[in-house]
């Protein structure tokens, strides 16, 4: 029935919502891997901790073999993933987010929390590494070279903070974004002001407006009483 229904699509692994990895997970994925080849488990957080990462965590099932060489065992390793969607699914994902977007956030303020959030996510991502080598220090667990080279890796790929030239640098880029803050502050000031003064206008004509209107109609109903008594005078004349 699924090949019938859905023959392009394969199946690559299974899934779970964790959150982590439990002990019967092995179980599971030995039975899966007897209709696919080299299953992948995900994990999926359904409760995110809100640090800006990805709520999922891919895995694989690779043989560790003991440095004596005597046994070996099955031991999930994490590896990269990325989350995609077909262009179908892309477009019904804009659509769904045309209502959830909030238009009246502005810019800014969108950047500045997404800068928030990538800075939490390295904040966690650190504090893993710094675990990991205290484990590793305490004797609680066995070194691992391939994750010591990455660690290597990160902190070679780190800026010379030092450099005159990444300061000067680092100092326009800063006067260019406060320069701009400042304006934009002083243009919305000026429209708010003006726009006071165009409320404070508005207001003043509303109020004037009815004591203009009762004099109109005084002077109005005086005009009128002037007819009417100049008529009463010819028509008394006629009489006499």
């Amino acid at each position: 029935m699924f090949k019938k229904v859905n023959a392009k699509e394969v199946v690559v692994g299974w899934y779970s919502t964790g959150p982590r990895i439990r002990a019967a997970d092995l179980a599971i994925n030995k039975l899966i891997a007897r209709f696919v080849e080299n299953p992948v488990y995900v994990i999926i957080d359904v409760a995110p901790a809100g640090n800006g990462g990805l709520p999922t965590s891919a895995y694989v099932v690779q043989d560790e073999i003991k440095e004596d060489g005597t046994a070996f065992s099955h031991n999930f390793q994490h590896i990269t993933s990325e989350i995609g969607a077909v262009e179908a699914e892309e477009i019904g994902v804009e659509h769904l987010l045309r209502d959830v977007k909030d238009t009246t956030v502005s810019s800014i303020s969108q950047d500045v929390a997404e800068k928030i959030a990538a800075l939490k996510t390295l904040e966690s991502k650190i504090g893993d590494m710094a675990n990991y080598l205290a484990s590793v220090e305490s004797g609680k667990l066995p070194i691992n070279h391939d994750i010591s080279y990455a660690i290597q890796d990160i902190f070679n790929l780190l800026p010379n903070l030092d450099s005159a030239n990444l300061q000067r640098a680092f100092a326009e880029k800063s006067n260019d974004l406060y320069m701009g803050m400042f304006l934009a502050s002083v243009i919305r000031s000026v429209v708010a002001v003006h726009s006071l003064i165009d409320n404070k206008i508005d207001l003043q004509e509303a109020e004037n407006a009815p004591k203009d209107q009762s004099e109109k109609e005084e002077k109005q109903k005086q005009k009128q009483k002037g007819k009417e008594e100049k008529s009463e005078s010819k028509s008394a004349e006629k009489k006499k």
